[in-house]
Order: structure tokens, then C-alpha cells, then sequence
């Protein structure tokens, strides 16, 4: 919105700041900031009061988490009302990417509340069945896989670019839009699986959102693509905006939801957040490095998914619990340590993720 400003420059003023992508998200950092020391402590005096008894919590889950009893849940909306707010206010709105990615985070979002809402006015863990949000996830992700594809280049659509190989595309067809699916709906289930811990979920997010706004600048620009020899996505370097606010956000929740938490993201935060993930990765062409930059999300979805096979098999179990930040609880790391270890993870992955772009 605030891009209009520079309507009235004659290109030697402080309108002419306006123009400038770095700055912009600059200011979208420091809104979704301050958006989340403002609103922090009224949302969750409201949903304290409103959740009475809070988010139920697994009685099959490590003892530690019961003294977690009475904390409220749905602090995702503190995320997603600041990332709205300062990507609305400062990216350019005639960007298509930047409403697709907006859509994705804010109807993951949608089906996180519905899921958060159920499990709290039942006061038990299922919510919403898990079908039905799977179902729900992959109509979402298909309508932003092929609006992302109209979008790209023509030369891009349907491709799947490869990480290191310089200029290698692989052309998938219709089979991109399932393939990009399968990314969003796998991006925002496996944040969801991580979002066990007090903070564990959010700095990654914000770590692995950051790397990906980098890429998204990257790849946005002439000069940047024919240096690193990426492919070019024009228009993608607005998605830098929405990563600032995502990392401004995420910081101001993160002060209320740094251990002990007063509360929690919920599935409201953690579906939209993952999606919004995906949804980058699928507007940039960068799909296989987000798995290098959101390695940690993929480690605790496959934990979960390798538990659950084989125990099926067997009868018996590869870790004490899944997701795995739950096996290494009930092998007596304290809370902390797993948190902060994961963090340092995360971000050895997202510099990992973002040599991709010069290593050719």
C-alpha cells in the first residue's frame, strides 16, 4: 500500500525510499514487531478468558507437559494478524505472488482455527479429522500450485528446477501441479508436527522464512539470477516483504511463547506458517531446497511416519515417541536444550539451503 507513496516523488525525496525492496521489508519487520508487543497481551488476556482450561494436553505425552495444563492455544493469530497487517501495508499489491501466498497462509490458517476451536470447546486432542484437513489442505494447494504455474515465466511452467545443476529443469507437465501439492500440504503438516516445544516450531520457521525471503529477492532480479545462475522469476521479490513480516512476527510472538510459554501457536499458526513455507518455495522454484532449509520439519515428519510404519509392522517402536523432539524429552534432555539444539540445526540447514544458490 505504502509502495503508492511514490507517486508523489520526484525521485530525490524520502518518497523515493518507497521504491526500494530492502526497505520496505525493513519497515514490514518492524510493523509485524510492533504489531506483536501491541496486541500480544491483550489476545492472550482474551483467550485465556474465552479457553478457560486451555489447550488439552496428550495424556500419553511426556509428564513435564502436564504443569503445560491451562495454557491457551490459537497465539497464531498474533502471527498471521501481524504478517497481514505489515505485508498489506507494505508490499506492492499488484503482485500476484504475494496474494498467493497471502491465500495459502491465511486459509492454512483458517483450518488450523477450526482444528484449535475443536480440540478446546471438546477438551480433547482430535479436532478436526485428520482426513478432512488433509482434503481441505491439498484443494488450497492446488488452486496456489496452478495459479503459481499461470504466473511463471513460460519457459519455467510446469518445470522442476534442480539445486547445484546449473540451468537443469525437469519438465513435469499437469504432474507439477500434484508435485507442488504434495510440497504446501508436506510444508505445513510437518511445522505442525515440530510444534511440540515451547518455541521449538517458530524459530525455525523464522530462520527457514528468512533463507527463503533471500531467495526470493535473489531470484527476483536480473542481476542476482545471471550472477548465480538461477533461474529468474519476475516479480518474486516482493515475497522478501512478507519474509520480513513472517521474521518480525515471528520475533514478537516468540516473546510471549519463549519457555514457559503464556502461549501456544496451536494449529492456527503452525498449518499457516508451514503452508506459507511451501507456498514460497513453490513461487520461487526452489521446492527440493526447501527441504535442505527446512530440513528440521522434514526430520520430525519422517520420525512420525517411520514410527507409525513400523510399529504397524512390528509391533514395536524406533523411538520412545514421536515426533522426535518427544523421544529425546523422555530421554531426559531438558525442555531448553532440545529447543535451542533444534534451533542451531535450523539454521545450519538454512545456510546450508542458501549455498545452493552460488554452488553450481
Amino acid at each position: 500500500m505504502l509502495y503508492w507513496l511514490t507517486a508523489l516523488s520526484d525521485g530525490g525525496d524520502i518518497f523515493n525510499l518507497f521504491r526500494y525492496i530492502t526497505f520496505r521489508a525493513g519497515g514490514a519487520f518492524m510493523t509485524a514487531l510492533l504489531f506483536g508487543f501491541l496486541f500480544g497481551p491483550p489476545l492472550i488476556n482474551v483467550l485465556r478468558k474465552r479457553q478457560g482450561k486451555g489447550q488439552p494436553i496428550r495424556s500419553d505425552g511426556p509428564e513435564s507437559h502436564i504443569a503445560k495444563t491451562g495454557t491457551p492455544t490459537m497465539g497464531g493469530l498474533l502471527i498471521v494478524g501481524a504478517l497481514l497487517t505489515s505485508t498489506l501495508l507494505w508490499a506492492r499489491l499488484d503482485n500476484p505472488f504475494v496474494w498467493l501466498v497471502l491465500f495459502v497462509t491465511l486459509a492454512f490458517g483458517l483450518i488450523g482455527f477450526a482444528d484449535d476451536y475443536a480440540k478446546v470447546s471438546k477438551q480433547n486432542v482430535s479436532g478436526v479429522p485428520g482426513k478432512v484437513r488433509l482434503g481441505l489442505g491439498f484443494l488450497i494447494a492446488g488452486i496456489a500450485s496452478y495459479w503459481a504455474s499461470v504466473y511463471h515465466p513460460e519457459t519455467l511452467q510446469f518445470q522442476l528446477a534442480l539445486p547445484v545443476f546449473k540451468d537443469t529443469l525437469i519438465n513435469l507437465g499437469w504432474f507439477f501441479v500434484p508435485f507442488a501439492m504434495f510440497v504446501i500440504v508436506g510444508a505445513a503438516n510437518a511445522v505442525n508436527l515440530t510444534d511440540g516445544l515451547d518455541g521449538l516450531a517458530i524459530m525455525p520457521v523464522m530462520i527457514a522464512g528468512g533463507a527463503l525471503g533471500v531467495i526470493a529477492y535473489a531470484v527476483g532480479r536480473v542481476d542476482f539470477t545471471e550472477y548465480l545462475d538461477v533461474h529468474y522469476v519476475p516479480g518474486t521479490g516482493e515475497i522478501l516483504i512478507f519474509a520480513a513480516g513472517l521474521f518480525g512476527g515471528g520475533l514478537g510472538f516468540l516473546w510471549y511463547n519463549a519457555p514457559p510459554a503464556a502461549v501456544f501457536m496451536g494449529d492456527t499458526g503452525s498449518l499457516a506458517l508451514g503452508g506459507a513455507l511451501g507456498a514460497i518455495a513453490v513461487v520461487t522454484k526452489h521446492e527440493i531446497v526447501l527441504g535442505i532449509v527446512g530440513g528440521l520439519f522434514v526430520v520430525e515428519a519422517l520420525s512420525v511416519i517411520i514410527q507409525v510404519l513400523y510399529f504397524k509392522r512390528t509391533g514395536k517402536r524406533v523411538f520412545l515417541m514421536a515426533p522426535i523432539h518427544h523421544h529425546y524429552e523422555k530421554k531426559g534432555w531438558a525442555e531448553p536444550q532440545i529447543v535451542i539444539r533444534f534451533w542451531i540445526i535450523a539454521l545450519i540447514l538454512a545456510m546450508v539451503g542458501l549455498a545452493t544458490l552460488k554452488v553450481r
